[in-house]
This record gives structure tokens, C-alpha cells and sequence, in this order.
């Protein structure tokens, strides 16, 4: 039995989130369960507190989200479509020409990528892609969770694309220090939020981002 009312006992149901987006994520969640018997999407020992664990930890980059300001989010490494479906699904009735666009390399994982934004009716383009092969790509948001250190991420995002406005990143307990070596290397701007669902992980959002000479 999986955490299917964590909606109702967390912080994450005080956002405007209507009922049949509850209920998208949340089947969402069960097709995750679903596939990962086929292939690895998240850890199984995750997978009863799916809905805590990955769905409302991805939500909450929403809050760092301008939505009059944005319409294309590129999520990197998105594995199981955490936290780019997510977003998708909560972007549908709030701004429908919001478009989330995937480079995930796995055959598997893009196709199960595609399924959900079918089944779903998301605004998603899936490139079944190795970002770093991948140029000249523009974006108002990179987001990216689990997928690469937070340096491997700058590159990315300095190398492969030409325009961005900023990331969102989730980093854990060791967030501060990474950020404070980070800045020995790198120019930045940076707003943080502790996350909601684990008091020893970070939610930032980078803007501004700039390699320092030498």
C-alpha cells in the first residue's frame, strides 16, 4: 500500500492543486510502481513512500517557478520523469503552454517517458538524448534531480546551452558545502529553501551563473 494520502498530511496540500491533479500524480505514482517491476526507476524500497519520497519532493520546485515569467523547463537525467512529469502534471491546468522538455539516453526509460505524457495529455517533448552530446539548446528552467553533481551540472548548462534564465537543483545534507566549493570556481546568484520532505536536504534555484577566470 503506497502513501496515497500524503496529499491530505503534508505541507504540500496547502498548494492550489485541484483534485484531478491529485489524482493524475498519484496514478502517475502507481505507474512508476508498475514499470519499475521491468525496469530500475526508483529504488524499491522507496516504493511505498512513492508519493512522499519522489511526488511531492519534486512538486515543491514549483514554488520556485514564475509561471508568467516561463513556458519551457528542460528536465536532464530525468529517469522515472522526476521532478519534469510532475511538473507537467501541475502545469497542465495552471499554464497548459508550459512545455517540459527530457534528455534521458535510456531507450526504456524515454519510452516509459513518452507512455506517461500520453496517457496523461502533457505538454513534453522526450528526447531519448545524451546531453552532453547536445548543443545550442535553449530553455527558460534546467532542472535536474539525482542526475549529475551540482559542477557537471554548471558545465552543462554553460556548454551545451546558449540561453537559460536559471536551475533548480536538489541537493542534500552536504548542500551548503557544496554550494561554498562550488563558489570557489563559479560566479552565481542563489535563492534556497529547505525541502519539505527531508530536513537535511536543499531545494536552490541558480541564476546568474558565470565561470570565474583561472
Amino acid at each position: 500500500m503506497i502513501d496515497s494520502n500524503f496529499i491530505k498530511n503534508s505541507k504540500f496540500g496547502s498548494q492550489n492543486v485541484s483534485r484531478e491533479t491529485l489524482d493524475e500524480l498519484n496514478k502517475y505514482s502507481l505507474s512508476i510502481i508498475k514499470k519499475n517491476k521491468e525496469i530500475n526507476l526508483i529504488s524499491s524500497s522507496t516504493e511505498k513512500s512513492i508519493n512522499t519520497r519522489h511526488i511531492a519532493d519534486s512538486a515543491q520546485t514549483i514554488d520556485f517557478i514564475d509561471i508568467n515569467d516561463v513556458k519551457v523547463c528542460t528536465d536532464l537525467g530525468s529517469g522515472a520523469g522526476l521532478p519534469g512529469i510532475v511538473l507537467a502534471i501541475l502545469m497542465k491546468a495552471k499554464k497548459p503552454e508550459f512545455k517540459v522538455i527530457f534528455y534521458e539516453k535510456s531507450y526504456h526509460k524515454s519510452n516509459f517517458l513518452k507512455e506517461v505524457s500520453k496517457k496523461f495529455k502533457l505538454n513534453t517533448e522526450i528526447n531519448q538524448k545524451n546531453i552532453f552530446d547536445q548543443k545550442n539548446l535553449q530553455t527558460d528552467i534546467i532542472i535536474s534531480r539525482a542526475f549529475k553533481p551540482l559542477p557537471v551540472i554548471f558545465e552543462i548548462a554553460l556548454k551545451n546551452f546558449k540561453k537559460f534564465k536559471y536551475i533548480i537543483l536538489f541537493l542534500g545534507k552536504s548542500g551548503k558545502e557544496i554550494l561554498k566549493e562550488a563558489s570557489k570556481k563559479w560566479k552565481f546568484d542563489y535563492e534556497e529553501r529547505k525541502s519539505l520532505t527531508s530536513d537535511e536536504s536543499l531545494i536552490v534555484k541558480i541564476s546568474n551563473l558565470e565561470k570565474k577566470n583561472g
